[in-house]
């Protein structure tokens, strides 16, 4: 009974802020003695303190409660193939510290190393010591194997599905260490954080140097069986010429439809890209985007080209789930004048077209889903720990 009334407050708190005894009396239905004294083991354990008084009615100032916010902390990070990112928030979900560091590993042990000195970095810079991390999540391109306890599907981050990867991570960050795939995560910050706040069914499509798709169905992240669902880089959709070696490794779309696609299509089509210096061939896609917004005939055709594969993706996953809404992000999922070419495309495949938006969550959303992720279960632990 001590630990139901426990949770019990701690819930009611956590949703409330600030609250007095009597006030938790009401909410919860426990007595005022009852609620006292579970307030009362609560501070004893460190999860609950005084936040002060609440003056201004008849009678005595009421005395208010409020999580501690030392009681927890959280550290996302974001494994990416340019840049690692992470942020460290306290138990109450307030970001303590937030950074991005260019990635220069060429192999998976110096990631793992340039990781956990980001990591290192955001747990000194809040003043937090490292045992007070109860959770860590990181997002990773990829899928977990839980028979290998490694990473599979993470062709585009040289040595990363190697077993090694998933136990060094885990002695230098602890064993509370998650590693899940980045644009879930991405899908998870957009229903808490996003466009995803007001509908209960989307898909957060992210194109960029890969292609993914985070689903969130009645509220809830779909996993599927294996922990693949919205693995659309394996859509077989793309109507253009793609090396079966990329095809096989990559997957269809993802060979067709990446960053690194979209360069070397640029490439073929002889699209030049303005510097000072003087003309070049582009070196990444934004140079095709831009070489495009300034009338480039050859990067807009590659541009349409881009929206066409996408938007036949797109369709294949709304003729299944039916989502109110998809959410584009990624380098070329957010690219100006990109949303409104893919939702052109959609609009002749499927007859039921969802919203088509682009995240406002910018690059910081696999880290903003990793704390969602690991705020979740950083609490759960919390009301689940012995009494």
């Amino acid at each position: 009974m001590r630990a139901i009334n426990e949770r019990l407050l701690l819930e009611h708190i956590r949703v409330a802020g600030p609250i007095s005894r009597a006030e938790l009396a009401r909410t919860s239905g426990l007595s005022k003695p009852t609620v006292a004294l579970t307030l009362a083991n609560l501070e004893a354990e460190g999860l609950v303190r005084i936040a002060g008084l609440r003056a201004g009615s008849r009678g005595p100032a009421a005395v208010l409660y409020e999580l501690r916010p030392d009681a927890g902390y959280v550290l996302g990070l974001d494994v990416g193939r340019e840049y690692l990112r992470g942020a460290l928030a306290d138990i109450r979900g307030t970001v303590l510290a937030r950074l991005s560091r260019p990635a220069h590993a060429v192999n998976a042990t110096d990631r793992v190393g340039e990781l956990v000195a980001l990591a290192g970095e955001l747990v000194s810079s809040a003043g937090v010591t490292r045992n007070k991390v109860s959770q860590v999540v990181i997002g990773s391109p990829g899928v977990y194997d839980p028979s290998r306890g490694a990473l599979v599907l993470a062709a585009n981050v040289p040595g990363w599905e190697s077993p090694k990867v998933l136990a060094a991570l885990r002695r230098s960050l602890g064993p509370n260490t998650l590693i899940e795939n980045d644009v879930d995560l991405a899908a998870l910050a957009e229903r808490d954080m996003g466009h995803g706040r007001e509908v209960r069914t989307f898909c957060f499509v992210s194109v960029g140097s890969g292609t993914g798709m985070g689903l969130i169905i009645d509220g809830q992240l779909h996993r599927g069986a294996h922990g693949a669902a919205g693995e659309i880089a394996y859509l077989p959709v793309a109507d253009v010429d793609v090396a079966p070696a990329a095809a096989r490794r990559h997957g269809l779309l993802e060979a067709a439809a990446s960053a690194s696609a979209v360069v070397q299509a640029a490439r073929r089509a002889g699209v030049k890209a303005a510097r000072r210096a003087g003309a070049h061939r582009p070196v990444s896609a934004r140079e095709v985007f831009e070489a495009a917004a300034k009338g480039d005939k050859a990067a807009t055709w590659v541009v349409e080209r881009e929206a066409h594969v996408i938007a036949r993706a797109v369709s294949s996953v709304v003729a299944v789930v039916d989502p109110e809404l998809v959410v584009l992000g990624g380098g070329i999922g957010q690219a100006p004048g990109f949303a409104d070419a893919v939702a052109g495309e959609l609009a002749r495949l499927v007859p039921f077209v969802p919203d088509l938006k682009v995240s406002a969550l910018g690059h910081d959303a696999v880290v903003d889903g990793s704390l969602v992720l690991g705020l979740e279960r950083a609490w759960n632990a919390v009301l689940d720990r012995p009494s």
